[in-house]
Parts: C-alpha cells; sequence; structure tokens
C-alpha cells in the first residue's frame, strides 16, 4: 500500500525469510562462517539456535542460495514435533528417495545407497533440520545414526541442526552425550544491538529502492530497537506498521512519537479485547495459580470473561471446571448449528420441494 507513496519497488519488511534481504550483522556473519566452516569440513553436526525471529531460517535459506547444486545436494527439512518413526521417512523425502511402504531397515538401505551414489558423482550430501527443537530424543539419534554412514574413511550426510534456545538445554542432557562428541561447531545466534537495528532497517529498505523518503530520525531509530529488542522478525513487524502510519499520515519524517504510539498500538492488538472484564480480568490474571493453562483461558474472551467473574480467590479446580463447562456448551452449539445448517440444506433440495413432484 505505502511502496509507491514513498517510491519503494518492493515491500521492505516482510516477513517472509527472503535471501535477498539477508544483512549480515556480526553474529550473522560468525553463524553463517561456522555454517561455512562445517561444508569444508565434510562431517559431523554444525548446531546453530538463536531467539524466534532472529533470523534463522533466513540464514539457512541465504546459505542454500550459495552453494553449488554440482558439487552440494543439500535437504532442507523443517521439523514438527517429529518422532524416530517419522524422521526417517521425512529425510528420504527431503533427498527425493522412494520410501513408501520400505520397512525400516529398507529405508536405511535405501538412504545408504542415494548417499553413496552421490559420492560416486562426485557430490556431498547435506542434511539441514531446521526447528530442531522440536525433535524427540529419539529422533534426534536417528539423525546420528545417519552420521554413521562412511565410505572408506570419508562421511557420507552431513547435518545442520538449527534451532531455538531450548536445544541448547536439550543438548547437554545426559542422552545427547554421543551427539555432542559428533558436533564439530556451536554457535548461539543473538539480538542486533542499536547500531545494527539502524544498519538493518536502511539496509532492507535500500534494497527496494529507498532514497531518504521517508526520513527516520536518530531517536526514531532507538526507539525501534528498544521496542524490538534487536530481534530482526520484530524489527519488520514493527517498521512495516510505522510505514503505513507515515503514509496514512502523510508524513515525510519518521519520529520517535510515531514510533512509540505505533509500538503501543501494536501492543494493544495483542491484548485480549475488554468486552467490560476490565480490572477484574488484570486482578484475576496476576493471582493465576501454579498448574493453570492461563493462555488457554485468554485464548477464549468468554473464558476470560469466566476468569474475571471468579475473581480474587478463586482455586485452579474451579477455574478449569468452568472453562471446560463453556468449552462443552460451545461444542454443543456448534453442533447444532451444523445439524440446523444441513437439514435446511436437505430441505431446499429439489427433491424434497413439493411442487417438483
Amino acid at each position: 500500500m505505502y511502496e509507491a507513496h514513498f517510491g519503494l519497488k518492493g515491500k521492505p519488511f516482510q516477513l517472509n525469510p527472503d535471501p535477498s534481504f539477508f544483512y549480515g550483522s556480526r553474529g550473522h556473519r560468525r553463524a553463517m562462517a561456522y555454517l561455512e566452516y562445517g561444508l569444508h569440513q565434510n562431517e559431523g553436526f554444525i548446531v546453530i539456535t538463536g531467539e524466534v525471529g532472529a533470523g534463522k531460517t533466513l540464514l539457512v535459506r541465504s546459505l542454500l542460495e550459495k552453494l553449488d547444486p554440482g558439487k552440494i545436494v543439500a535437504a532442507n527439512l523443517v521439523s514438527t514435533q517429529i518422532d524416530a518413526d517419522d524422521i526417517l521417512r521425512l529425510v528420504a523425502a527431503s533427498f527425493g528417495i522412494p520410501s513408501r511402504n520400505l520397512s525400516k531397515s529398507d529405508l536405511l538401505l535405501a538412504i545408504e545407497a542415494f548417499l553413496v551414489s552421490m559420492t560416486a558423482q562426485g557430490k556431498r550430501a547435506l542434511l539441514i533440520v531446521d526447528e530442531a527443537q522440536n525433535l524427540t530424543q529419539r529422533a534426534v539419534e536417528e539423525l546420528r545414526m545417519l552420521s554413521n554412514f562412511q565410505l572408506e574413511d570419508h562421511a557420507l550426510l552431513q547435518s545442520f541442526l538449527v534451532g531455538q534456545p531450548e536445544f541448547r538445554t536439550i543438548m547437554q542432557s545426559p542422552e545427547m552425550v554421543q551427539l555432542r562428541q559428533r558436533v564439530i561447531a556451536s554457535y548461539h545466534l543473538g539480538p542486533l544491538d542499536v547500531q545494527e537495528t539502524q544498519a538493518y532497517v536502511e539496509h532492507r529498505l535500500t534494497c527496494v529502492g529507498w532514497s531518504g523518503n521517508p526520513a527516520f530520525e536518530p531517536e526514531a531509530m532507538k526507539g525501534i530497537f528498544q521496542n524490538s529488542q534487536g530481534i530482526p522478525r520484530r524489527i519488520n513487524a514493527l517498521c512495516d506498521r510505522i510505514m503505513l502510519a507515515a503514509f496514512l499520515g502523510e508524513q515525510r519524517r519518521i519520529s520517535s512519537e510515531t514510533v512509540e504510539q505505533t509500538a503501543a498500538e501494536m501492543r494493544e492488538e495483542q491484548v485480549v479485547p475488554d468486552s467490560g472484564v476490565g480490572a477484574d480480568l488484570a486482578r484475576a490474571v496476576g493471582q493465576t495459580p501454579t498448574g493453570v493453562d492461563l493462555q488457554r483461558i485468554l485464548a477464549n474472551p468468554q473464558a476470560a470473561r469466566a476468569l474475571a467473574e471468579i475473581g480474587p480467590g478463586y482455586d485452579a479446580a474451579r477455574i478449569e471446571e468452568r472453562l471446560a463447562l463453556l468449552e462443552r456448551t460451545l461444542s454443543t452449539t456448534l453442533n447444532a448449528l451444523t445439524q440446523l445448517i444441513g437439514t435446511a440444506q436437505q430441505a431446499s433440495r429439489p427433491e424434497n420441494d413439493v411442487g417438483s413432484k
């Protein structure tokens, strides 16, 4: 919407990871160096971790853009609570290896045969697992076992594990000792500092033809850093809204006031709408007992109201009972509506029309 107004040839702050927007901060350059070092070593595991939105996926995609497909065959696997029974099939599918109806032993043989064939063609196989924190311990163990495939003294598969900070904790568990022995390098990708945040914003704007319109005041850049905490995805989301606000307000300069106002609006949008609950809900939330799934409650406005009505002095069992009642009521209402719609559709069919008989 605002791109043409500011003379931009594209959207500068899209949330979708695009390698053409890659910004090499100190942390991102160092993480990329670790990945490239791993490629040079051609064995073991490289582990990269970082906060949600820190730019890990963009880092991986930027690396894939650099690879020579004539030398390296790469598979990028995004894990979502994958257990050992599925990880091998997903690895096979990522490399384009037929695996349907294969037993585990045959599947392992098929993967090994593929890796050997790649080596025979002078190519190397690279497996990148994104969101590695979702892997179960057994799934990680299966990946470790794949690293045992060798031809003479050369490893047939190298793996990069990319995940959120909790994956570092998982890696430190006693059960992961064998995997840790295979890790040749590990790096945690941190947030940008205030100078890098400004450079990041200007870099993305420049990528789409920005020539200083709109201009960002120095204090505005500091405000962007403070409200985003230097996390690239948060910077993108905030700056996109700031640009929209500047367009709607016909502004040519972005002030700190615009930044703060936009950030405040975004924070308000993330809060459960106030439907008369107000201070009662705030007091109830402040006294939420251990063991209560507060996010589950607040995701449902009716449940949030019920929580506020219970008020101070409630217990966990009472909250769960009230929430369960609300969920049953909603389910019953939905079923009734479904039946009603079905009856109406049945009645509207020609064969049920008395005049058509």
